[in-house]
């Protein structure tokens, strides 16, 4: 193993990530650092015709056309005619989402940020975490694209058709789904369902590694999101992985944040496959390959 693939080794499966904290109105709101390209300044933009309300319309940034999302719109908060841009890539899909300021980047343990208490608005948050007095709430920006550009739900709805002995083959075996978005993960409950495997599905890491202990032989394949709160799925794949009793057992990474970089940390933690967001067929195709050899 090379000095560089150490390197990525140790930083990789700790519990640990990045926040860039951004303020809209008095409110603290948080990105994970993987998710982000660049922070720019103001920048030249089309308007379109019939888009989305979230959509202030695209501009171009080095040779890539993007759409710039009004965050406050989305949160139905007060617009700043002072402003900032954070260039993402998330589910292959590069966007610029207009913010008021970008304060600085925070090195936290996905232990120490809190699932949203369940009540009327906390579907766009995906976790809370307390900053000294404060709290930075982390946003769902996969629901907000989700939102804007529907043919990522379509996408993540979509089921292959299959024949009947396969359909038969997947009712008996269990998949146990870590996911932290209640959107993502009720849309693999009713697409893994529909396609024929029993399914079972968690909030986070360390929920699922519980339950992973509790099934034990029962469960035959692990599918992970990377970024969840209490656990993340690097660190919840390495726990699989370095343990005697489930190391055998396949697990698929299923994650907007796959880029090379990440590709190459699932890839020294052992992860079986790892598919990008929303690929729904593929993740299927790749599901039966490694439960059925196909």
């Amino acid at each position: 193993m090379s000095d560089n693939n150490k390197g990525i080794l140790l930083e990789t499966g700790t519990n640990e990530f990045e926040i860039i904290e951004f303020s809209m109105g008095e409110v603290a709101y948080g990105i994970n650092v993987a998710k982000v390209r660049e922070v720019i300044g103001p920048a030249p933009v089309t308007k379109l015709a019939n888009a989305h309300p979230f959509i202030d319309g695209v501009l171009s940034l080095r040779g890539k056309v993007m759409p710039q999302i009004n965050l406050a719109k989305c949160l139905d908060s007060q617009e700043s005619a002072d402003y900032r841009l954070i260039v993402c890539e998330i589910n292959k899909v590069h966007a610029a989402f207009k913010v008021k300021n970008v304060e600085r980047i925070h090195r936290i343990s996905w232990a120490d940020m809190n699932p949203p208490p369940p009540f009327a608005g906390a579907e766009s948050i995906v976790g809370i975490v307390k900053m000294q007095e404060r709290l930075i709430l982390l946003l769902d920006f996969e629901r907000i694209l989700a939102e804007v550009n529907p043919e990522i739900n379509r996408k993540l709805s979509h089921v292959p058709e299959s024949e009947a002995a396969l359909l038969k083959a997947r009712a008996a075996k269990t998949v146990l789904i870590a996911e932290d978005s209640k959107l993502l993960r009720d849309l693999l409950l009713n697409t893994l369902g529909t396609a024929g495997f029993h399914v079972i599905s968690t909030e986070n890491g360390q929920l699922a590694w519980e339950k992973l202990n509790e099934l034990g032989a029962a469960a035959d394949l692990v599918i992970t999101d990377i970024e969840m709160p209490q656990m993340d799925g690097h660190h919840f794949t390495k726990l699989i992985k370095t343990s005697d009793k489930f190391k055998h057992l396949p697990v698929i990474i299923f994650s907007s944040l796959i880029n090379d970089e990440m590709r190459q940390k699932g890839e020294l933690l052992g992860a079986d496959a790892q598919i990008t967001k929303p690929e729904i067929g593929q993740l299927i195709d790749v599901i039966d390959q490694k439960l059925f050899k196909m």
